[in-house]
């Protein structure tokens, strides 16, 4: 495979860069925000550090799930319960803390790339009845209307589409839209989705999972 590395720290990438060629691998390395976001086409898989001098690696690792499907594993110092299960919700395959072994390391990378897609591409389109989300034109269209949306209101629509049909969780929506969940942005998203829900105008389209989440489609 050819993985992209994004870690700042030179002594740790370096261990981690020889032990993926020992393994066969082709290596890209990186180390900011910008060059990850700039080389992931190339790649097959990233191995994403979160602590980056120029960002956050969760914006990164948002970024990452909203443009493609690829395989993302995190290896941070940041081993909080709370940043855990954050780095799974935006899309992480896996998420490691360091220290860690190399050999386990090696292990989770072959496990992540085995359950991948031999090509996984996400749609550009998704339709749910007559409501057509266009994910990278960031267009919506009902019944070949167009509708009007805010930025926020397309994020949201577009965190659901992708998992058009599949009960998305209030905390995941919060974290991808938002970056993280807070009090304030939960009210916010109470209104967004009050204004989508009266601009799609088909009602039950974007239902309420109680006491979970939302759900585009059935």
């Amino acid at each position: 495979m050819r993985i992209l590395v994004v870690e700042d720290d030179p002594g740790v990438a370096g261990a981690i860069v020889d032990a993926l060629r020992a393994r066969g691998h082709g290596v890209l390395r990186v180390g900011t925000a910008a060059e990850a976001r700039e080389l992931r086409p190339e790649v097959d898989l990233v191995l994403l550090d979160l602590g980056l001098p120029d960002g956050d690696g969760f914006e990164v690792l948002r970024d990452l799930r909203r443009a493609s499907a690829i395989p993302v594993l995190v290896l941070t110092a940041r081993g909080d319960e709370r940043d855990v299960v954050r780095g799974l919700r935006l899309g992480a395959d896996d998420y490691l803390v360091k220290p860690v072994r190399l050999g386990e390391l090696l292990a989770r990378i072959d496990a992540v790339a085995r359950r991948a897609p031999a090509a996984a591409v996400e749609p550009d389109v998704v339709s749910v009845g007559d409501v057509r989300v266009e994910l990278d034109a960031r267009r919506v269209s009902v019944a070949g209307e167009r509708v009007a949306l805010t930025g926020r209101e397309f994020d949201i629509l577009a965190v659901l589409a992708r998992r058009a049909g599949v009960a998305v969780s209030r905390e995941q929506v919060l974290d991808e839209v938002w970056g993280h969940s807070t009090q304030a942005g939960s009210r916010a998203l109470d209104v967004h989705l009050t204004s989508l829900r009266g601009k799609l105008g088909r009602p039950g389209l974007l239902s309420t999972v109680r006491g979970f989440g939302y759900r585009l489609g059935t």
